[in-house]
């Protein structure tokens, strides 16, 4: 947990130092249109950044609805074989209810078995 917070905080301090020292205007345009952004260097970056990291986290999230869903079906497998237990023990603990109890040997056989 400690490790985590210490990458954070230096992670953090590398991009406040890096929106500090690009401050230079950059003008962004995309090829086929004529519009053009001007923008800080480090604004254009990091929202560059940002889209990749947006455009990534929804392929790993694509790329894993098969493995939940797989996941979301076994656990329902699972419940139903709970309930199957559950409903096999209790009919085991009927029937051993109602079988009759085995005679016991008198005290005098048991030591001599002994």
């Amino acid at each position: 947990m400690r490790l985590t917070w210490i990458v954070t905080l230096i992670a953090a301090v590398l991009v406040v130092l890096f929106v500090v020292s690009n401050t230079s205007p950059v003008a962004i345009g995309l090829w086929p249109f004529d519009a053009r952004v001007v923008l800080p260097l480090s604004v254009a970056a990091l929202a560059i950044a940002a889209l990749a990291f947006l455009f990534g986290a929804a392929i790993a999230w694509f790329a894993g609805m098969p493995h939940r869903a797989k996941a979301k079906r076994l656990e329902r497998s699972v419940e139903v074989l709970q309930a199957e237990v559950g409903t096999l023990k209790d009919r085991l603990a009927q029937a051993e209810a109602r079988r009759p109890a085995a005679p016991r040997a008198p005290a005098s056989t048991e030591l001599a078995l002994r």
